[in-house]
């Protein structure tokens, strides 16, 4: 989507003010906090039809305005651009009313709940022009930024590095560019009980969280490797545990592994990615390791956020984090509250993604998350239920 000011207004040089819609524990937690640490923005008005979390957000962080009404927000004059974080399932009506009130959306992912409304979606946003992003967070991670600098500027210019093995035969042998195939692993801990029921139960008991939460993980696929996907296959066991091998159009394959049996005691994610004779890691968005790569430092660590116990694993990186962790863990046993368990967190990208998309909105810069992204993700997500609900291997075409 290309930028086009004349299609909705802008104020270039003023506080961009934001109407938020939808503040449950994410938006408390992540949206709320970074609008008010964000010098460009401002918090007009907090729009939720829960009267618990809106007292909640009078308190906490003072909007201008509380509503429960979203087209109220949507037709305000003194709300710029909005923040969407309702339920994938409510979005559409919000959609519809921002694009036609030609007000900049920032929307949690997935993008919707089906194929119909993700086409509804992008046909909506492409005919108004407004700016738009889909919270795929993980792309502006500091981490994972410079995990996808590393690969891709290594598959660029790789080189063979002279301590490789050089086995007497290899040169009679058609490898047919398979050194130059990028591979890709990441796996997820999660812990089941940190979900809301309303996400295994219903309809979502046929695919758990292959939509609402491997959307992230496909997006960073198609980020590392530069190419569209063709071919899906699931494996799965219960609600939430599940495997997804993913082909794509350069021979490169990814397989994505989200487990919910595990702990938030452990770092979440870990991703690893492979190709032209080197490898790059970025462990919980903590470390960026590499190998086989002239330019890249083998180890980089990355800060915390909203470290409780900066004199505890004072190494950093992932050791650190686990002895902070520990430390966090053993205080949530004794207050009883689980949220006490949360210390020195992975920059996931929401501080950073906030502050690109209003620098796009003001047009600074191209699609921080552009919808048509979104929009790939959603078919590879909905070819991996596929592939779940048939037991078999799903062309990706075959979704729309």
């Amino acid at each position: 989507m290309g930028q086009n000011h004349d299609s909705y207004d802008i104020k270039l040089m003023a506080l961009l003010s934001f109407g938020v819609i939808g503040c449950g524990m994410l938006a408390r937690s992540m949206h709320l906090p970074h609008l008010l640490e964000t010098p460009e923005a401002r918090l007009h008005v907090c729009c939720d039809l829960n009267e618990e979390s809106l007292a909640i957000c009078r308190r906490d962080f003072g909007p201008v305005q509380i509503e429960r009404d979203f087209n109220k927000v949507v037709n305000d004059p003194q709300v710029d651009a909005l923040i969407i974080a309702t339920g994938e399932r409510y979005r559409l009506p919000i959609y519809a009313a921002a694009a036609a009130a030609k007000k900049p959306i920032y929307t949690e992912k997935p993008l919707a709940a089906s194929w119909e409304d993700t086409m509804q979606a992008r046909e909506m946003v492409e005919q108004s022009g407004i700016p738009f992003c889909v919270g795929h967070n993980r792309r502006c991670s500091p981490a994972m930024m410079r995990a996808i600098s590393h690969f891709h500027r290594h598959m660029k210019d790789s080189y063979s590095a002279p301590w490789r093995f050089k086995r007497a035969g290899w040169e009679k042998i058609d490898t047919k560019g398979q050194n130059g195939v990028p591979g890709l692993s990441i796996r997820i801990n999660d812990d089941w009980q940190s979900w809301k029921s309303i996400h295994i139960t219903g309809s979502y008991t046929d695919y758990g969280l292959l939509i609402g939460e491997m959307t992230h993980f496909v997006d960073l696929a198609r980020l590392f490797l530069q190419s569209e996907a063709t071919r899906v296959f699931t494996m799965h066991n219960g609600i939430l545990n599940h495997v997804v091998s993913i082909e794509f159009a350069n021979q490169a394959l990814a397989s994505i592994a989200m487990f919910s049996n595990g702990s938030f005691g452990y770092p979440k994610e870990l991703l690893e990615v492979m190709g032209g004779s080197g490898v790059v890691v970025c462990d919980h968005m903590l470390e960026v390791r590499t190998a086989g790569m002239a330019d890249a430092p083998a180890l980089e660590t990355f800060p915390f956020l909203k470290d409780r116990h900066p004199h505890i694993g004072t190494e950093g990186g992932v050791c650190g984090w686990l002895k902070k962790k520990r430390a966090a863990c053993d205080e949530a046993a004794v207050s009883g509250n689980p949220l006490d368990q949360f210390t020195a967190e992975p920059d996931k990208g929401h501080a950073r993604m906030l502050k690109e998309f209003i620098r796009e909105i003001r047009g600074e810069r191209s699609p921080v998350s552009p919808i048509q992204d979104a929009v790939e993700a959603m078919r590879i997500c909905l070819a991996a239920v596929k592939s779940a609900q048939e037991k078999r291997p799903v062309e990706v075409a075959e979704i729309g």
